[in-house]
């Protein structure tokens, strides 16, 4: 008889993560414009650790304790947040400003997810461009899985939901799918792929960091295996795993 498969689940909010199975499940925290995309790319830059918090106060708290090793970002609503000399963008960490150092990082949606699936078996995140080490870990894991969106302060967004789509399409042979959610977002995926950059115009967080002149950010973000390696969660911080 063939063994069963794992699940591969999809929940589009953190509203909605209280539905799901976390603690007999890998977590996938999915922020894609920008967290998750900045944090894959500040570990592929060399930094030592991401330290995700909740709070401006407690990314400044972290800061001051660690001094010149630390560097202290965020932002709320797309812009950096009051009190931090960083944002959210992955261009602002270049692997010589950034290696070996300590990102403190606290974000109006990705953090939040994060601390609330703390209690999974393991927490990775993910974006487009580390899509290909996502992937490949789920795979290699053989455990349920939960595809986690960020969203928009609990409402559902495109660009976590594209990404979510493609881990599907990529993945879903080695996978149980039997999840409205996991097949909305593949659909949506499979529909989008020739044309995710053009498609992504519609996406309320594009006109919103557009609006600061961030569409390089947002291409970046939305552009798979620019910075291909795994963010693995443990002790309160996010590492490159090995």
């Amino acid at each position: 008889m063939e063994q069963q498969k794992p699940t591969l689940e999809v929940c589009l909010s953190p509203a909605l993560l209280h539905l799901y199975d976390v603690k007999n499940s890998i977590v996938v925290i999915i922020d894609v414009l920008r967290a998750t995309s900045t944090i894959c790319t500040v570990l592929y830059n060399g930094a030592s650790r991401v330290i995700p918090v909740a709070s401006v106060p407690e990314c400044v708290s972290i800061g001051e304790q660690l001094g010149d090793s630390a560097v202290t970002a965020g932002e709320r609503d797309g812009r950096i947040a009051e009190g931090l000399l960083h944002g959210n963008s992955p261009f602002e960490y270049p692997r010589e400003f950034i290696q070996d150092k300590t990102l403190v990082l606290t974000t109006t949606n990705g953090t939040k997810l994060l601390h609330m699936a703390k209690d999974a078996i393991q927490i990775i995140t993910g974006s487009f461009p580390n899509l290909s080490a996502v992937c490949d870990y789920l795979v290699a894991q053989g455990k349920p899985v939960i595809l986690g969106c960020a969203a928009w302060k609990d409402r559902v967004n495109m660009e976590d939901t594209l990404f979510a789509g493609a881990v599907v399409s990529r993945i879903r042979e080695h996978f149980t799918v039997d999840c409205d959610s996991a097949i909305a977002a593949e659909t949506l995926y499979e529909v989008s792929k020739d044309n995710i950059q053009e498609i992504m115009k519609q996406a309320s967080h594009y006109k919103r960091l557009a609006k600061y002149g961030l569409e390089k950010d947002i291409q970046y973000c939305l552009t798979a295996d620019g910075a291909n390696v795994l963010p693995v969660y443990r002790n309160g911080e996010l590492v490159a795993a090995e």
